[in-house]
């Protein structure tokens, strides 16, 4: 048995109820395909991408739906060992990757403000772009169920706001295109020991700002260490992660607590909006107040009739 039918079969099989049961769930429970789709599974190197291109491959293969499928893999300015571990990676999958070549590690790497962020940006709109020149009508990632968690907690405690990563998302830049997140349900705990399991190793984030963040927590590593400075934490504090704070939250939550995620994860499908004080629907802002007071003028006509 090939390498990549091992990895296959585990899907199925091992990891059936934790990984496979739980891809098709979001995908039926959201509507995420549609006959005639032509999607474009988004490779990213990474484990999770990987992991939802296999199960797609493996939907294409025992569904019923017609749909296409192009596996799609964007250079956004690898090193050379990355880059070849991601081809060499999809070789011993038996994903048949499409990569194109694109420059967006040189454009963020002097950002100073929110690089990460502009650098998604930028990769979702070449992956749109890519997408539709191939005749796609739609772009699979693979966020999971711990990205949508995070997002919701990273919202609330740094952002201000109530929100979440959702499941499928209309692009309103990119007309006709729809974004999907079939690992919607997949916890990123499995996907690591489907990983492992399988003696797979794929690439990080790799790229640039990542690279020189790591060589300065290593320089300061090593400088403090002659200091006899307290090392405890040390990553936290150089590369300031908030995403990696929100997920150390996540898990000392879970001692405490070992459905936490769950109830992070179903507070955003339980809002109840007569408890918020304002709510934003379709760029329009609506207070309470707004109904409270007409409910007020209300009952005051009422009794003048």
């Amino acid at each position: 048995m090939e390498k990549y039918q091992e990895v296959e079969r585990s899907i199925i099989k091992t990891y059936r109820k934790k990984i496979w049961t739980k891809f098709i769930k979001g995908i039926q429970e959201f509507e995420m395909i549609q006959e005639g789709d032509k999607i474009a599974v988004c490779i990213s190197g990474g484990k999770d991408s990987m992991l939802m291109a296999k199960c797609f491959q493996e939907l294409k293969k025992h569904g019923k739906m017609n749909f296409e499928l192009v596996f799609l893999a964007m250079n956004p300015g690898y090193n050379e060992i990355n880059k070849e571990k991601v081809i060499s990676n999809a070789e011993l999958l038996n994903i048949p990757i499409t990569m194109f070549e694109t420059r967006i590690f040189d454009a963020v790497e002097e950002i100073d403000d929110h690089p990460c962020y502009i650098c998604a940006r930028m990769r979702r709109g070449y992956l749109y772009e890519k997408a539709k020149e191939l005749g796609c009508n739609k772009i699979a990632l693979g966020h999971h169920f711990d990205d949508v968690i995070e997002t919701i907690l990273m919202g609330m405690l740094y952002g201000a706001q109530m929100q979440t990563m959702m499941p499928k998302v209309r692009s309103t830049s990119h007309l006709g295109m729809e974004l999907i997140r079939p690992l919607y349900y997949v916890k990123e705990g499995d996907i690591i020991s489907w990983k492992d399991r399988n003696g797979l190793e794929f690439i990080q984030c790799a790229c640039k700002v990542t690279e020189k963040n790591h060589s300065n927590l290593t320089q300061n590593y090593n400088a403090n260490l002659q200091k006899n400075v307290d090392m405890n934490n040390i990553g936290n504090n150089v590369v300031g992660s908030k995403r990696q704070e929100i997920k150390n939250l996540i898990k000392d939550l879970r001692k405490v607590y070992d459905n936490i995620d769950i109830n992070i994860f179903r507070s955003a499908q339980n809002v109840n909006l007569d408890t918020l004080i304002s709510y934003r629907k379709d760029g329009k802002v609506h207070h309470f107040l707004d109904e409270y007071n007409e409910k007020r003028k209300s009952r005051s006509f009422s009794r003048l009739i």
